[in-house]
This record gives C-alpha cells, sequence and structure tokens, in this order.
C-alpha cells in the first residue's frame, strides 16, 4: 500500500466507545460481486483487493462488513483480511450477526444461541481474537418486538472479550432503549438518506441527544437498496448536484453526513474511481437552503427487485 493521504479525516471523526473513526467509511458489501450475495457476476479479485488498499490510503479507518457478504466465489471476510492483514492499528472493522448464510447461499436467522458461532466465524475469516463493534441485525419481522434475549446474549460474548464493542441495526428508538438497559451500545446502524421517514429522522437526532453514532447505510442506493441507486433521481438532487459539479451520488453523501456530527456513512463500491468519490463527498458542504431542498423531498418507494432472501425465506436482510 502506497502513503496515506487522509482524505477521510477531512470529514471528522466520531467515537465508536473508545474507538476513533473518521465520518466516511467504508461498506464491503459490493466486494464480492457486481450485485450483492449469489446475484451478479463475481468482481476480479485483484481489483476489489485494490479498492480495500486504496480506502485505507484515502485515510478510512471504519469498515462495516458481515460473514454473510458473499458469492459463489468470494468472501467480503476474506478479502479483508487478505488485503489489509496485518491489520493497521488505527483500522476498526464492525460486523452484523443474526442473519446468516449457510454455504449454499440460503438464509436462516440465528438463535441467541447461534449468535457465538456466528462471531466465532467472523473471528476466523478475519483472522481476528476479538471483533472492534458487532452490531445486531434485527430482522424486519421484529421490528415491533423485543431484541433483549439477542441482545443479551451478545453482552455475554462481550463479557467473554469475543467482542470489544456492540451495536444495532435495522431498530426502533424502542429497541434502542432496550438494548441501553442490557449493554452499553455505541452505534445505530440504519438506512437512511434523502427521502427518509420522519421517525428515521427522530431515531437520528435521538442518537445525537445520547452521544450515539448513527452510521447510515443505503445512502447513496436510497430506495434502490441492495440493487443501487434508484433510477430517475428528483430534478432537485440532480440540480444540486449540477451547482456543485458533482455526482448525484456525492450529494446524497454529503446531506447524509450533514445530518449532524454523529452521523457515519459507509458507503461501498468494488470501483476505484467511485471509491474516491465517496470519499470526496464528505467534504462537499451544501448551503441551508440546499439542505432545507433535499431535506423537503418525500420519501420514494423502495424499488429494487426482491432479493434473494426474500425469494427463498420469505424475509429480507434490509
Amino acid at each position: 500500500m502506497g502513503p496515506r493521504t487522509n482524505t477521510a479525516a477531512a470529514t471528522g471523526t466520531w467515537r465508536l466507545g473508545d474507538l476513533t473513526v473518521n465520518r466516511v467509511g467504508f461498506g464491503a458489501m459490493r466486494l464480492t460481486g457486481t450485485a450483492p450475495f449469489d446475484r451478479g457476476v463475481p468482481r476480479d479479485r485483484a481489483r476489489s483487493i485494490d479498492v480495500l488498499r486504496r480506502a485505507i490510503e484515502l485515510g478510512v479507518n471504519h469498515i462495516d462488513t458481515a460473514a454473510f457478504y458473499f458469492s459463489a466465489t468470494r468472501s467480503a471476510n476474506e478479502l479483508i483480511n487478505r488485503a489489509l492483514a496485518p491489520y493497521p492499528e488505527d483500522l476498526v472493522i464492525t460486523t452484523k450477526v443474526w442473519p446468516g448464510r449457510d454455504p449454499s447461499g440460503a438464509w436462516w436467522w440465528a438463535t441467541p444461541a447461534q449468535l457465538r458461532g456466528q462471531v466465532e466465524e467472523n473471528l476466523r475469516q478475519l483472522g481476528r481474537d476479538h471483533l472492534d463493534v458487532v452490531n445486531l441485525r434485527v430482522p424486519p419481522s421484529r421490528r415491533a418486538g423485543s431484541i433483549g434475549e439477542h441482545f443479551g446474549a451478545l453482552a455475554e460474548l462481550r463479557d467473554a472479550g469475543l467482542i470489544r464493542h456492540l451495536g444495532i441495526s435495522n431498530v426502533t428508538s424502542e429497541q434502542l432503549a432496550e438494548a441501553l438497559a442490557i449493554a452499553p451500545v455505541v452505534c445505530v446502524q440504519n438506512p437512511y438518506g434523502i427521502g427518509e421517514l420522519s421517525e428515521d429522522r427522530a431515531l437520528l437526532r435521538l442518537c445525537g441527544e445520547l452521544g450515539l453514532a448513527f452510521v447510515a447505510f443505503f445512502s447513496i442506493a436510497g430506495s434502490g437498496r441492495e440493487a443501487g441507486p434508484a433510477v430517475g433521481d428528483s430534478e432537485t438532487v440532480r440540480a444540486v448536484a449540477r451547482a456543485h459539479g458533482v455526482s448525484v451520488a456525492q450529494v446524497r453523501l454529503a446531506w447524509t453526513v450533514q445530518q449532524g456530527p454523529h452521523v457515519l456513512a459507509i458507503p461501498g463500491t468494488g470501483d476505484p474511481d467511485h471509491l474516491a468519490q465517496n470519499v470526496a463527498a464528505g467534504t462537499l458542504r451544501l448551503s441551508e437552503e440546499e439542505m432545507a431542498r433535499l431535506t423537503s423531498l418525500r420519501p420514494a418507494a423502495h424499488s429494487s427487485p426482491p432479493p434473494a432472501e426474500i425469494r427463498s425465506t420469505g424475509h429480507r436482510l434490509d
């Protein structure tokens, strides 16, 4: 790897417990193929490794991954291990458990007792003795239910030394309160971008009041979700992009990180040019008038095709 340029640091930093990260990180979901999981075609292995190393050179020190990020011939965790181990001292790797995939790619959801196996799988693939941050990724079917039993199981694994810090993902404000009553939470990782609902904004504000990181994903994809950016961005977004001479994706990321100093973004890509643009988007400053115009946009219906886990199990990950 070449010398660091630390472009990512220009956006500022936030703390995940006692770990300091730059606010624009990197999501590993799209490293394995042209579409997540078992869709699309595998990416060139060397190119994915180069993207990871380039991210570090640009100052990225927060990578989000999961053991279930794999395609027929690529595993995101193993790519991260191959590209970056021995890991930089300041690199924070976060992962997610509760969803899982068997070797054939079929989806399943872990019981509390099975979470240890999922944590250990991430440890093996990443070649680590402990995980920096583990997010409990809540299934949509449980968005209105209790997460206490699963989060309590993760808290026990933290006490055992397998996990340093805990987070929660795809959750409500009520579930955040339930988790905080069990063990410390360092981050909430939820989908967030232009056009989000008022209840999502309320949770983002709550995290700021509590001093917790709000880690936004799908900030670029928006309603496209796993399938990528939805076709037909509004003229408002395109006009702001033209005014700054940047891409629509960069406007979406800039709007997201300007929601508050505690807001982090983890855009993912397998393209080195897009990587550089994503990191640079953190330094784009939108005016108050532009922010207001973008914030006023109405939520769009999710337009992505059903991902594999819906087709096979009736559940979806996000």
